[in-house]
This record gives C-alpha cells, structure tokens and sequence, in this order.
C-alpha cells in the first residue's frame, strides 16, 4: 500500500518543524530547501502546529523565597520546601505557577523502575499538565485513592492518572471503586478486593507521591466539587473539627487523622502507608489554605511543600502563635 497524500503532507509538514524548531532554520532558508515562498514557510509552519505536530512550551521564570524555605524546613522538620515568591492574585494563575514548581520537583525524583503515587484535584491537575513528556523506563504511577463522583473527571479522576502515565511512559494502576461510600462495611469489602487490595499494595511501595491539600471550607472542597458530599454534610466536618484533608483522609488542626465515619467510608491509601512514602510533594497555595497546610505540616504527611509566599508566611504565623499558646498553657499547669 502506498504514502497517502495526507501522510505525505503531515511527514513534510514534520520535517519544516524539526528544521525550524530544534535546528534553527530561518523561513527563507527552508523556503530555499523546498523551492517554496517565505510567506507559504510560514503558513505551513502555523498548520504544523494546528494539526499538533509541534507543542509550544512556556518556561514561566518561577522565582522562589529561599528565606521562607528554609523557615519552613526548619520549623516543620521536612526535607524540602519551594515557595514561589510574589505570587499573582489570581488562583487559577497561581495554581499553574504552583504545578509548575511541583513538576520540576516531581522531575528532580524519576528514575527508571520508579512507582509515582497521585492523588487528584486541581492543583496535582496543575503538576501533571506542566510535565512535559519524558518517558521513564519501568515506571509505574498508581492512584492513591478511587474515583471520581460528579466533577471534573480529567481534574478529579483515573484520566488525570492515565495522562500522567502517557507522559512518562508508564503502566498504570487505579483503584476499581469510588472514593466515598455510603456505608463502612462497604468501603472495607472495596479495600479487601483482590484487585483493590494488589493495587493498594502497589502504591504503599510508591517512592514518591504527588498531592494536593484540602480544605474543609465549602468553597475549597474538592469532595463537594466532586459531588461526594453535599454542602450540609462538609459543614458537619467543620463542626466535628476537620480542617483538612490528604488523600480524603479528614484530620483536625492537629493533623490528626479524626476517628469520623466519613474517614471509615473512603477507598484509599492508609494514613499510616502515606507517612511512609519516601517523598510526598504536597502542592497547596492561598492563604485561605494556610490552617489545612499548617495541620498537614504537623502531621507528617508532607517531606517536600510546595506553596506560596503568602501561604508560607500565614503557616508560619499560625505555627508561632501555636507554639506560644502552648507554651502558655504548660506555664499555665504548673
């Protein structure tokens, strides 16, 4: 069988873009290869982009607040922190700016034959959209938690897995149940599951995880975003002191995961197996997230933050005046 026109003029289309893109070639010089015109160079260089054949990537100079970093280390004791100095106001803009320190940082941890843990929601979507395509032999990336329920299922579900999977080259393990259950005994069958239970296994072996951190506050929620809890039910959280969560599991200002059905109803990594993973790369900004931050911080669940100036300086802030209220209290008992 023969090249068909189309693939013909997709191969020719291909090569104007390697010799424009990675060897340098001005138009006029490809116009002269090809005994075309400049003008005819530079509308076949537009249609190779259109037909996707060549992407476009923006390295956005993301500065960092060294002074907040090293603070944050070593206040919390974690390994790591990158906080993106003079942040936009805007939080989707600062969102992509945040997946983009998380994707340099996620690069940093590859190697081949690793297993890479993902949570889900807008700001791991944030990680995974910046990555660029790099394939890593032997990788695996498994989700740490189940499916979606009514979001976005390319923010909050097994495609936002699957994407980063195809990015690096990867297989790719999911979990067969939805995150929250209506019923305990349910969600412990669901985790019981053999297929469940061998994935569940997978990603307690996970190296590294990405993750983002909740909050309670309706209008953070990923849980109600998601449609796994209605607005009644994320302020009974609130009520029952839960200021946050990672990887759906619910904990109080503390960073104490909460003895609460809704803890007993998700299909998810144990608390206990994602304080054990050798890198989580916890990414969260806003100073609205500052209380659930802090809390996770406490916790230990995070080794490598990822966040914002602001956010930095209101943890910071929440962390000293804790301390002093506490160290009040103990003066106070005696």
């Amino acid at each position: 069988m023969g090249v068909s026109v189309e693939d013909e003029r997709s191969d020719l289309l291909a090569q104007l873009a390697i010799w424009y893109y990675e060897e340098g070639l001005n138009q006029a010089d490809i116009a002269e290869r090809i005994n075309k015109s400049r003008s005819m160079v530079s509308r076949m260089l537009e249609q190779a982009r259109d037909a996707g054949l060549v992407e476009v990537r923006v390295r956005y100079p993301l500065r960092t607040d060294e002074e907040l970093e090293r603070q944050l280390c070593q206040e919390f004791g974690i390994a790591e922190a990158h906080v993106l100095a003079k942040p936009p106001e805007d939080y989707q803009f600062l969102l992509r700016r945040l997946g983009e320190l998380g994707a340099r940082c996620l690069q940093a941890s590859l190697h081949p034959g690793i297993i890479v843990g993902l949570s889900w929601g807008t700001a791991v979507h944030a990680v995974v959209s910046a990555m660029p395509a790099m394939p890593v032999p032997g990788s695996t990336v498994v989700l740490l938690m189940g499916a979606v329920g009514y979001g976005d299922p390319m923010i909050d579900g097994t495609e936002l897995g699957r994407w980063l999977a195809q990015k690096l080259g990867a297989s790719f393990r999911f979990l067969s149940a939805p995150l929250l259950v209506k019923d305990e005994a349910v969600a412990e069958a669901l985790r019981n599951e053999p297929i469940n239970k061998e994935t569940l296994a997978v990603a307690a072996q996970a190296e590294v995880a990405v993750i983002g951190i909740g909050s309670a506050e309706p209008r953070y929620s990923s849980l109600l975003r998601a449609g796994y809890m209605s607005r009644s039910e994320v302020d009974a959280l609130l009520a029952a002191g839960v200021v946050g969560d990672i990887v759906a599991h619910q904990f109080d200002d503390e960073g104490q995961v909460l003895d609460i059905p809704t803890n007993r109803r998700t299909v998810s990594l144990d608390a206990a197996s994602i304080r054990r993973i050798p890198k989580v790369i916890a990414v969260s900004g806003s100073v609205a997230k500052a209380r659930a931050i802090e809390a996770a911080l406490r916790g230990g669940f995070v080794g490598c933050l990822v966040t914002d100036a602001r956010a930095a300086q209101a943890v910071l802030q929440i962390h000293r005046q804790r301390s002093i209220s506490q160290a009040g209290g103990r003066v106070a008992a005696t």
